[in-house]
């Protein structure tokens, strides 16, 4: 089953996309999409948009993970990534492809066993499960990557 995992920002959304063949999990792609400061935010969440919709039309994934909002200290930090998670929600929605969503919590604990897993163990156990030779970059894409692996792991113990 492929699973396309996103990681909204407005600056940075990473993307990562994971296989599973078996009882095996296998990379496929992971990257990252960029919006200029510049731009307005209108701007900025239409391109976010449309690039997942690109993702989503060229890889045609069977479900797409994404993480869910998490209320830190800061709100504003906050309702800018809801947007972003909103576009994600739209484009899965647009292609009727179903979407399963993640905590943080739930995302460390599936990949590292360690609900309080820093960003280095999260992205050493993405490295090691999915049989990288480096440490997937930038961190947004790593996250993405993550939230699939999460997806797959729930999955398969959903299935059980």
């Amino acid at each position: 089953m492929l699973t396309l995992g996103i990681d909204p920002g407005t600056a940075t959304t990473g993307f990562g996309l994971v296989s599973e063949q078996g009882d095996r999990l296998v990379f496929v792609d992971h990257g990252v999409i960029r919006t200029p400061k510049t731009d307005t935010s209108q701007a900025r969440l239409r391109k976010i948009y449309l690039e997942l919709r690109k993702l989503i039309n060229t890889y045609k994934p069977r479900i797409i993970a994404v993480e869910k909002l998490f209320f830190g200290v800061n709100s504003k930090t906050a309702i800018a990534v809801g947007q972003a998670r909103g576009m994600s929600l739209l484009a899965a929605a647009e292609q009727k492809v179903p979407v399963a969503e993640y905590s943080p919590l739930q995302v460390k604990m599936a990949v590292t066993g360690y609900g309080k897993a820093d960003k280095k163990q999260v992205q050493q156990m993405v490295k090691t499960l999915l049989k990288l030779d480096d440490l997937p970059r930038p961190d947004d894409a790593a996250d993405a990557l993550a939230i699939a692996i999460c997806h797959l792991h729930s999955y398969r113990l959903a299935s059980l």
